[in-house]
């Protein structure tokens, strides 16, 4: 059965829309979640005890619908346009180092590692190119790409839209190992990709399953529910984890839309806690805390060894908050106007904000050299400090 899944998004200020199509005996859901009658929060003033700064900015091509983020390594920073275009920029000083035009429509990228920049396309299409920006292989997955490809152990694994992993040579592109599994009835069509910690992939799919997967061969160590779909109807019992797991040495925890966020043992995948939390975003895990912005768009942060809330700011309902990033005594999160809001690490406070380029922001701020760098909707590249 080929599952052609479909977009189902949550947003503010609309009543539900959905389209339910029949492929296969498969059903896809296509639609807007929305809170009937309720209109994205205003943004409050506040007094500013940190600020932004703009270290440097580039222009990579619009993003269009697609949700592309940036890729690094030692000395590079790989950015992406919708259209295909590949950009290397120098780290320390965004200067465009080379610009390639990849002829894909991107929509899954960028992805790095084992010394390649690697995009994915909506026809299935992974393309690999050396730091020098020569393509070094071409291959094809089962379905579109919707997340970034990443590399490790010399093998880059691709997530592709009708929920296969695949494993493919680093070298050369060609398949070593392929992992599939059945899919409930009603998906989400989201950008989730792999999450990769020393030799292993952690993968979060539809129906609230967690699974670990050996990146060299593909075997399965350990599989677990994070959440169970409940419900009366499809829809409400639609429970899929739709953001990447987040690791550590010590635990790995995922959270599944319309269901909960929970946390395991990394070697046995004992469970540690769980809560009821909706997300379809995601969360990072820094030290002793977990942070995480819900379906609402309240931002919060949680004990990590017990999932008991240390604090939540709910001013940024339904602005679409991006999933966090943790810096320093601050963390980041972007909304669909394009305003980048810094919170207080110790009580979730308002510290900083910054206005882009208008346009808005959906991949979660990326971490580099004691800043971040955030990409927008409209196609620009920003390496921001705060302070």
């Amino acid at each position: 059965m080929k599952q052609a899944n479909k977009p189902l998004h949550r947003g503010s200020g609309y009543a539900l829309l959905l389209v339910l199509l029949a492929l296969g005996g498969c059903s896809t859901v296509q639609g807007w979640f929305k809170k009937d009658g309720m209109e994205p929060a205003k943004l409050v003033e506040f007094g500013e005890s940190a600020r932004f700064e703009v270290r440097w900015h580039a222009d990579l091509g619009d993003s269009g619908a697609n949700f592309l983020q940036p890729a690094l390594t030692k000395d590079a920073v790989y950015g992406v346009s919708g259209d295909g275009a590949l950009t290397r920029l120098d780290r320390a000083t965004g200067k465009q180092v080379w610009r390639i035009e990849s002829g894909i429509s991107v929509s899954g990228g960028v992805g790095s590692g084992e010394g390649l920049a690697l995009i994915g396309s909506d026809k299935g299409e992974v393309l690999a190119y050396n730091e020098d920006g020569k393509l070094r292989w071409r291959s094809r997955v089962s379905s579109e790409v919707l997340s970034a490809p990443q590399a490790a152990e010399g093998v880059v694994i691709v997530r592709s839209g009708d929920g296969r992993i695949a494993g493919l040579n680093a070298a050369d592109g060609k398949r070593i190992w392929l992992y599939e599994r059945s899919t409930p009835a009603l998906v989400v069509r989201s950008h989730a990709g792999v999450t990769l910690q020393r030799n292993l992939a952690f993968v979060g799919f539809a129906g609230g399953k967690l699974v670990v997967l050996n990146i060299r061969d593909g075997s399965v160590l350990w599989e677990t529910s994070v959440s169970q779909p409940r419900g009366n109807t499809e829809l409400e019992r639609i429970s899929d984890i739709t953001s990447n797991p987040v690791a550590d040495d010590e635990q790995i925890c995922a959270i599944a839309f319309q269901g909960r966020v929970a946390c395991y043992d990394v070697a046995q995948g004992s469970p540690l806690w769980n809560r009821d939390i909706s997300s379809d975003k995601g969360m990072v895990l820094l030290r002793k805390y977990l942070y995480l912005s819900d379906t609402n768009g309240s931002v919060m942060a949680l004990d990590k060894a017990s999932g008991a809330t240390v604090w939540k700011n709910e001013q940024l309902f339904m602005r679409d908050a991006t999933a966090p990033y943790a810096l320093g005594n601050y963390v980041a999160v972007g909304d669909y106007e394009g305003y980048l809001h810094g919170l207080s690490r110790e009580d979730g406070g308002f510290a900083a904000r910054i206005k882009l380029d208008g346009s808005g922001i959906q991949a979660a701020p990326v971490g580099m050299d004691d800043g971040l760098l955030v990409q927008t909707r409209g196609g620009e590249l920003y390496s921001l400090s705060i302070h």
